[in-house]
């Protein structure tokens, strides 16, 4: 298991990982919160149990905190190929890592300065009704987890400024952010991401 990150907290990947990193998987993963030992149910106590949608994204910045390319629902894959989404999970259903995103950083293009990773609830749902929440980045080539990241802070919140990787003097860093903050999709949550690099 790797490092268990704090908000706030700053870590050097190659580190952490014991060398050089080539391709890096951040896995979000979550469950729906149990009300009184079931699921929760649907409205009005109606049939079903209710399903939460959350999505991850990244954002790529350059040296000026420009948008270099965007990776998410609706674009799987960095213009540049280095970003790769594995694709939607619209319930968070069953163990381990419900999304992913694997990043190549050996092609990551030389004038993006850092990758910045969300989690949007795209059903709106706020984040009290989520529960083993997390973020993680994983070494691709030993399947290693790196470092973690508890998302699962109850609040009123359907989004999340997750965490950045970024480079500095030469090496990949990770930095867990933990913003909490409001939007369905990625767009919504662009001024707050831009305030935070």
């Amino acid at each position: 298991m790797g490092i268990s990150l704090q908000k706030g907290q700053k870590i050097s990947l190659n580190k952490e990982a014991g060398g050089a990193l080539n391709k890096v998987v951040m896995g979000l993963g979550w469950d729906v919160k149990k009300a009184g030992g079931g699921l929760l149910k649907g409205m009005f106590g109606g049939g079903g149990t209710v399903s939460i949608d959350l999505d991850a994204s990244c954002v790529l910045f350059d040296e000026q905190k420009k948008i270099v390319d965007t990776v998410w629902f609706r674009q799987l894959k960095s213009k540049d190929g280095s970003v790769v989404h594995t694709g939607d999970n619209r319930t968070g259903a069953g163990d381990g890592d419900d999304e992913q995103i694997i990043v190549d950083l050996n092609k990551v293009p030389a004038n993006v300065k850092s990758l910045v990773f969300t989690v949007n609830s795209f059903t709106n749902q706020t984040f009290d009704q989520v529960e083993n929440a997390y973020c993680r980045l994983v070494d691709s080539s030993s399947n290693k987890e790196i470092a973690r990241y508890t998302l699962s802070g109850q609040g009123s919140h359907t989004a999340q400024i997750m965490a950045k990787v970024y480079r500095h003097e030469g090496e990949w860093k990770m930095h867990a952010i933990g913003e909490n903050g409001h939007g369905r999709t990625i767009d919504s949550l662009l001024p707050q991401i831009t305030a935070n690099l």
